[in-house]
């Protein structure tokens, strides 16, 4: 995708510091998906500063059971081979996400995180919100939806009843654990939410066949499905085919997506309607815009979500989202989730609709490292990790 026209965009950026600080915010209530619960959230900042002194910071959350990337891994990339990317470099901000790119090629989050952080301050340096160097439009509006985590069908119940009582008419249930429990726990959604649209992600908890039986009788009992979200494993590129052939429900890709090869290889093979993007999974801005960019070529719509990240992370990927129109859907709820609200600014939200608040960079205050500091940080390991390969 373009940069937008009329802007300074490849003027070089003198890179003269590079921080990151360690933070852990509880969550308000448990987050629980097919592959795992959480009740708080370990992130690390990434900081850019520019010799002019205009600061950029991008966020990246612990996701072991997704990117294999922890806090304490994600620090040492940024701290080690991030920081030795960019510290002290010179070049457009395209350069400098290549060398950011090229020095994490496989810890995503971490990789996210800096090139957020970089975008940022040249947006900022720039005096323009990230979203207009990127192409799009400050005042698009975007249809939010509310994540009704996995859990009993009781409590699945009471969270959509509180959903919809917000205004927020799309609920994205969590199912995959239990395939004789998955229909109460819609059941009940259904019966506590009656006019809610719904997107199911079983989170690659189904086999094939168990995601071709389920949908099918969903789809013969009319219920209101919008799409179903990485019905099977993300290794399973035909099993996926095969789903998407057999049923009418759009099926999105999520797992299956980390890089603009991946997004290649299943329009390929036909498997899937939509593409689900994240920065933490692709590893940043760019790499973002090249899979967006391959969907649009092939006619393909796509969602811009999230993992549970805090809101700088929540911010870059709605900026994202207005600015590529291959989006039509976002995922991007979970600062609903987070106990501290921090930091302020970058997007409003009313009865489900998201819209950029507009400012510099993110348009966020920045992050005070004294801010939900992680009370016990430990030393990683090792300064790098082997992340999630992609599918062969």
């Amino acid at each position: 995708m373009a940069l937008s026209a009329g802007q300074d965009a490849e003027a070089p950026l003198q890179v003269r510091a590079v921080r990151v600080h360690r933070h852990r915010a509880p969550l308000l209530r448990p987050f629980v998906t097919a592959a795992r619960r959480t009740e708080s959230v370990a992130y690390v900042v990434a900081e850019v500063e520019l010799e002019d002194g205009t600061i950029g910071q991008g966020s990246a959350a612990e996701t072991v059971a997704v990117t294999g990337e922890s806090a304490e891994s994600i620090a040492a990339a940024l701290q080690g081979p991030g920081r030795r990317a960019i510290d002290r470099a010179c070049g457009t901000v395209t350069e400098l996400s290549q060398r950011i790119a090229a020095a994490l090629p496989r810890e995503t989050s971490a990789a996210a995180a800096l090139d957020v952080a970089l975008h940022d301050a040249w947006a900022r340096s720039c005096r323009t919100p990230l979203v207009e160097l990127l192409g799009g439009n400050l005042s698009t509006a975007l249809e939010n939806d509310m994540t009704i985590s996995l859990e009993e069908p009781q409590v699945m119940a009471q969270r959509a009843r509180e959903a919809r009582a917000g205004g927020t008419r799309i609920l994205k249930v969590k199912l995959g654990l239990d395939v004789a429990a998955d229909r109460r726990r819609l059941d009940a959604v259904l019966e506590a939410a009656p006019d809610a649209r719904l997107r199911l992600d079983a989170n690659q908890g189904w086999s094939p066949d168990e995601a071709i039986r389920i949908i099918s009788a969903l789809e013969a009992d009319g219920l209101p499905l919008d799409l179903v979200e990485q019905p099977v494993p993300a290794g399973d590129v035909a099993g996926l085919a095969r789903v998407r052939a057999a049923v009418g429900v759009p099926i999105m890709a999520d797992e299956a997506v980390w890089s603009r090869e991946d997004a290649l290889r299943l329009i390929d093979a036909e498997a899937a309607d939509m593409l689900n993007i994240k920065l933490a999974k692709s590893g940043g801005i760019r790499r973002a815009l090249a899979i967006a960019d391959a969907a649009a070529d092939a006619g393909i719509p796509c969602m811009v979500g999230a993992m549970m990240e805090p809101r700088i992370s929540i911010t870059a990927a709605a900026h994202l989202a207005v600015a590529h129109p291959a989006v039509t859907l976002i995922d991007l709820d979970p600062p609903a989730w987070f106990s501290s609200p921090a930091p302020e600014g970058g997007y409003g939200e009313s009865a489900g609709t998201l819209r950029l608040l507009g400012g510099p960079g993110l348009g966020l205050a920045l992050l005070d490292p004294r801010t939900d500091p992680d009370p016990a940080p430990r030393e990683a390991a090792h300064p790098t990790i082997a992340g999630p390969a992609p599918l062969r």
